[in-house]
């Protein structure tokens, strides 16, 4: 890719994002606005609704002034003359007036005369609102609005409603009416469906006139980088194996030349000094006595160090005899250092795991328990290697500290360190992942390998076996089939 064509997808990138920003901003602004003014008009409508319930409760209350002033406390006939006058007061097909009196006991109700004689107190509307004691409460604080869902005597059907209500104290009545405001929410409805509409065709003439375009180099650009990048993984991705098979062999040729050289000349020194130490024994010297045994404990010493040094570099059992024994010989001696518990289960895959699985698996397991040591404070370890229908497992897991993080994250989103990416990366090589959890009640490493890697093997071997020349007795040099040639391969 040229220079100029980078520039030109660069700089088409923020064109798309200032664009985008744009649009949503005038989008944003618009629906604001609208809303605002949709908010003026059921505002401004409602104020009409409720200046005329107060204009007819008045006349309600001027229709009976003359018989309520006059009347006494418990004036039965005062109060039927009232309730005959309000019964026959309606307006509209929906208006009309209603009295309960303040233990929630309908009084007058000309719509609804089944509600008569009976009380309403804990009367719900579909929303839940205490539709008789809200009204109540607002006569009884000097008269008041208040909004709740009723139905229409018209339609049957149920509607918003506003009612006011006044307080007649001499009886302890409530009295009240009410205006069904359906129509200012249908009026506000059609008004926001209009805006939105409106905000809709300017969004579709605004994507209609600059999203194909911009779309198209930004495909043409997603593209390119993809590519780029694949190219780059897979490089990335042969070296980091180049490296880590180079680290395998330079540990394994220090460890031979540890074992091999340096190693075995302590051996051989220490012999000598056990010799002198005998013979100094039978005679007088103790000073030299003690130096020498001084010198045999550090040259003991001296060989336990090359010893472990060369395990850690390159642990010859792994290659004598197979993963499972040298797990269990890396955790036995892990335990015996650090005084940790393990608990340990595997299987064994006899020769159905290559060379470089079998290390990436020992070196996973190494670092997980160099990093409980190091950071965990664990008082016990689960090590398990399984073969799952899905490919093999190593699941690790302790009862320590965690790392100060919590949650279950998946390969290299999780990674913390060095050690942690060094297992990702040897997981990655044969397409498998790792999952890790961290929290304050330990943490828990898993590597999932594929299935492919034992058919890889067993495929490796067959062709080996069927390369290999056959004797005279049985058909296979020694006597006997290799590994993989025939029976079961699966785990023993």
């Amino acid at each position: 890719m040229r220079l100029r064509s980078k520039i030109l997808l660069l700089a088409t990138l923020p064109l798309i994002v200032a664009i985008v920003v744009v649009t949503l901003l005038v989008m944003r602004g618009a629906k604001d606005l609208s809303e605002q003014e949709i908010a003026v008009f059921e505002a401004n409508m409602l104020a009409a609704k409720q200046a005329e319930l107060q204009n007819y409760v008045s006349l309600a209350l001027t229709s009976i002034r003359h018989i309520y002033d006059a009347a006494g406390p418990n004036d039965t006939a005062a109060q039927d003359a009232v309730r005959q006058i309000l019964n026959g007061m309606t307006y509209g097909p929906d208006g009309y007036f209603f009295v309960y009196d303040y233990s929630g006991v309908n009084i007058v109700h000309p719509k609804q005369e089944f509600r008569v004689g009976k009380n309403w107190w804990d009367l719900e509307d579909r929303t839940g609102n205490k539709v008789i004691q809200g009204l109540i409460k607002q006569a009884q604080a000097g008269g008041g609005y208040h909004r709740y869902q009723w139905e229409k005597p018209s339609s049957g059907a149920i509607a918003d409603k506003i009612g006011y209500a006044v307080a007649l104290d001499k009886w302890q009545w409530m009295l009240g009416t009410g205006l069904y405001i359906d129509d200012v929410v249908a009026q506000a409805a059609a008004i926001r469906s209009d805006v939105e509409e409106g905000i809709e065709d300017t969004f579709l003439i605004v994507a209609l006139a600059t999203v194909p375009a911009v779309l198209l180099v930004f495909l043409t650009g997603v593209a390119i980088n993809i590519h780029e990048r694949r190219l780059a993984d897979t490089k990335l991705k042969a070296l980091t194996q180049r490296i880590v098979d180079i680290q395998e062999e330079e540990r394994a040729r220090v460890a031979r030349e540890l074992h091999d050289g340096i190693s075995q000349i302590l051996v051989s020194a220490r012999y000598v000094l056990e010799s002198v130490l005998h013979r100094a024994k039978d005679g007088d010297g103790e000073s030299l006595l003690s130096t020498l045994e001084t010198c045999e404990g550090r040259l003991s010493h001296a060989i336990r160090e090359i010893r472990r040094i060369s395990r850690d570099l390159r642990p010859q059992i792994l290659d004598d005899l197979g993963l499972s024994p040298a797990l269990k010989s890396l955790v036995t001696e892990f335990s015996e250092r650090t005084g940790i518990e393990v608990d340990i289960k595997t299987v064994a895959f006899k020769d159905l795991l290559s060379a470089e699985v079998k290390t990436a698996l020992y070196r996973i397991a190494q670092e997980a328990l160099t990093n409980i040591e190091r950071h965990a404070q664990a008082s016990k370890v689960v090590l398990r290697l399984e073969s799952l229908p899905t490919g093999i497992v190593l699941r690790i897991a302790d009862d320590g500290i965690g790392n100060g993080s919590s949650g279950l994250r998946r390969s290299r989103d999780s990674a913390q360190g060095f050690g942690l990416r060094n297992m990702q990366e040897r997981i990655e090589h044969f397409d498998g992942h790792i999952w890790m959890e961290f929290s304050d009640r330990g943490a828990v490493i898993e590597a999932h390998l594929p299935k492919s890697v034992l058919q890889a093997q067993t495929e490796r071997l067959k062709v080996e076996a069927k390369n290999e020349p056959k004797s005279a007795d049985h058909g296979y040099v020694g006597g006997r089939p290799p590994a993989g040639a025939g029976g079961d391969p699966r785990l023993s």
